[in-house]
């Protein structure tokens, strides 16, 4: 089985997972869509698997259940146990690896785009939340409201997500990040020593 198909089969599970998840929890799609900035006809075309989801509406929906992005999409399990992170693929050609395995709380996320196009032209979204963005290798390309911004290896951004952002590796190479990801008000601690106490 490729890569593609197996992606498929999985992103084919989701929506039978979030209508459990919105029924179980006694919610409707009108509060659902007013708590993830997710339209109520794109929520039920999800849950009705007639669209598939992307990564920009998984993340919100994650965390407004409390559950983890993996155990939403029941993603392939890696093939060694010692580490079990299953790291799922997108219809786009990007990897995600998840790093935290509790539910709730700052989630921790490797990604891994392909190469971009220079001309793409943004998809901004927002959603409440907090995220925090640190650059593995490659060029990262953040639009982050109106600012178009290129990060390097080893440089860092953080934003609230009610900012309309995007994204994306450029033209010069994939890029791989890593993300750590809060509900709104969470945000990484940074301690850099004791005496710093």
């Amino acid at each position: 089985m490729g890569m593609d198909e197996s992606a498929d089969q999985t992103l084919d599970t989701v929506g039978p997972r979030l209508k459990h998840l919105r029924l179980r929890r006694d919610v409707t799609l009108t509060t659902l869509a007013e708590e993830t900035g997710i339209s109520t006809s794109t929520l039920s075309r999800l849950e009705a698997g007639l669209r598939r989801p992307t990564l920009e509406q998984l993340l919100p929906l994650a965390r407004y259940y409390g559950v983890t992005l993996d155990s939403l999409v029941d993603a392939p399990r890696t093939a060694n146990p010692r580490i079990d992170l299953r790291p799922m693929s997108c219809t786009d050609g990007s990897i995600i690896i998840p790093l935290t395995r509790r539910p709730g709380g700052i989630q921790a996320y490797k990604f891994v785009l392909p190469t971009g196009n220079d001309n793409t032209v943004p998809d901004l979204h927002s959603h409440e939340g907090f995220d925090w963005a640190y650059v593995l290798n490659g060029t990262l390309r953040l639009v982050l409201g109106d600012q178009d911004l290129l990060l390097q290896a080893g440089e860092a951004a953080e934003f609230d997500t009610r900012t309309p952002h995007w994204f994306g590796a450029t033209s010069a190479g994939p890029v791989e990040y890593l993300s750590l990801v809060g509900r709104q008000g969470q945000r990484a601690h940074v301690r850099a020593s004791d005496s710093d106490l």
